[in-house]
């Protein structure tokens, strides 16, 4: 199971980023998670949204360069360690990690974690065998409630 993650090229300057989310905010866009890396000229906003295929379509018709790019998110138990034991399980399978973000929700005493691996199919099993849930587009409403 996997979610779809938008990646939006914005330029490095003042005003961009909000920018960037008036747009979203004008098209009644729900933001369910963030990650912005930057560089000198321009950064890279990883989005998780309510609708990725109408945010796309809005961010294009705004404008924007952006890609669609499945990723894999988990609920974890909210306490120390639970994400080094996710993490060493996909490690000790030779499954890599190529960048990870943590995101809010409102469901009680979990942590969302979404996760870039360079094998979604892989990495989804392997959890699987060991009793954690990846998450589905269809999963996310339900933990903002």
């Amino acid at each position: 199971m996997n979610i779809q993650q938008i990646s939006v090229f914005l330029e490095n300057r003042p005003g961009a980023m909000a920018a960037f989310t008036k747009l979203l905010q004008k098209n009644n866009i729900d933001l369910r998670a963030l990650s912005l890396a930057e560089t000198e000229n321009f950064g890279i906003v990883r989005v998780i949204t309510d609708d990725p295929m109408t945010t796309v379509q809005v961010l294009k018709d705004g404008g924007y360069i952006c890609s669609l790019t499945p990723v894999i998110a988990v609920a974890i138990e909210d306490k120390p360690g639970a994400l080094v034991d996710l993490l060493d399980t996909m490690g000790d399978a030779g499954i890599n990690l190529e960048y990870t973000y943590a995101f809010l929700a409102k469901k009680a005493n979990s942590a969302c974690i979404a996760f870039r691996v360079t094998d979604n199919e892989a990495a989804s099993k392997l959890l699987a065998e060991r009793g954690i849930k990846t998450l589905g587009q269809e999963d996310l409403p339900a933990l903002f409630e």
